[in-house]
Formats: structure tokens, sequence, C-alpha cells
């Protein structure tokens, strides 16, 4: 049965009429054209999916699209303000962390998640908090060091 949710969708305030039970990934992508957000394993492992849930990062492939009523919802077509990358997006481009690019929305999701919680990882740390997102190119080298580069951006520091 279809239900009108409301939620704020990157900073604005979303209306919209949907079976609640069908995942936030399948309602992003098909009924609010927000195709950023990827569609990997559909099981919640691979963390291609990942959005920010008030400031959660959170798989959204395994979601039902009910439970972010009144929440705050972040996607990668989010981060960025005014046409200006969000650090991490920034360092993701510096440090060339990416190859195919099909992982690196949920990647910088993540890493945005992790840095929301934690602004100074250890590079344990960041390893810990990034493990559980997968890339098969084998980036994960780069993706380390773009992380602790935007965390240094976020304190204020290059």
């Amino acid at each position: 049965m279809k239900e009108t949710i409301s939620f704020q969708l990157n900073g604005k305030k979303t209306e919209i009429l949907v079976d609640t039970t069908e995942t936030l990934l399948w309602v992003l992508r098909n009924q609010l054209g927000l195709t950023g957000t990827k569609y990997g394993c559909g099981k919640g492992y691979c963390g291609s999916c990942t959005v920010l849930i008030d400031n959660e990062a959170v798989r959204s492939c395994t979601l039902p699209v009910g439970d972010i009523i009144g929440k705050k919802v972040v996607t990668i077509e989010g981060l960025a303000v005014n046409g200006k990358l969000h650090p991490v997006q920034k360092a993701f481009v510096e440090h060339d962390a990416l190859q195919c690019g099909y992982c690196t929305p949920g990647m910088i999701m993540n890493a945005t998640g992790l840095l929301l919680k934690n602004p100074s990882p250890t590079t344990e740390q960041i390893v810990e908090g990034m493990e559980d997102n997968l890339c098969r190119c084998g980036a994960h080298m780069r993706i380390i060091e773009a992380v602790h580069t935007a965390a240094k951006e976020i304190k204020g520091g290059k």
C-alpha cells in the first residue's frame, strides 16, 4: 500500500507517495532520479549503496523507505554545495582514489560518515571504518590517503 512520506533529502524537504516497504535505494534511483547511489550486492555487504541518514552511513539497499520518515538523508548528489566539492570528494579526486568509479559514491559517503563520527581518525581507524565498502579495482591505499587528506581539510588544515 502506498503512503505519502516526508523527509529531508539533500537539504530539501521532500514528500513522496511510495510503498513504504520498497527500499530507499530504489526509491532514490527510480522515483527521485538520484542514480549516484549504486546497486551492488543488494544485501548490504558491498557498500555501493551507502547514503547518510542523520549523519550516519547506512546501506540503502536493505532499508525500507518507510524507515526514513522525518529523517535527513544525504546522497552523493547532496555532498557538493553550490558546485564546490565536499572535502571528501575533493580528496578522492586529488588522490585518484578510484578506478572504475562504481564503488566511489558509496566509499565517499562511508568516509564522510566516518569523519563525522571521528574527525581525526588514525590509519587503523580508517581501514576499519572503510573495510566493509568493497572495491574490486584495488584503490584501497589511495582511498586511505584521501580520507586522511579530507580529515585535515575538514579540520581547517591542508
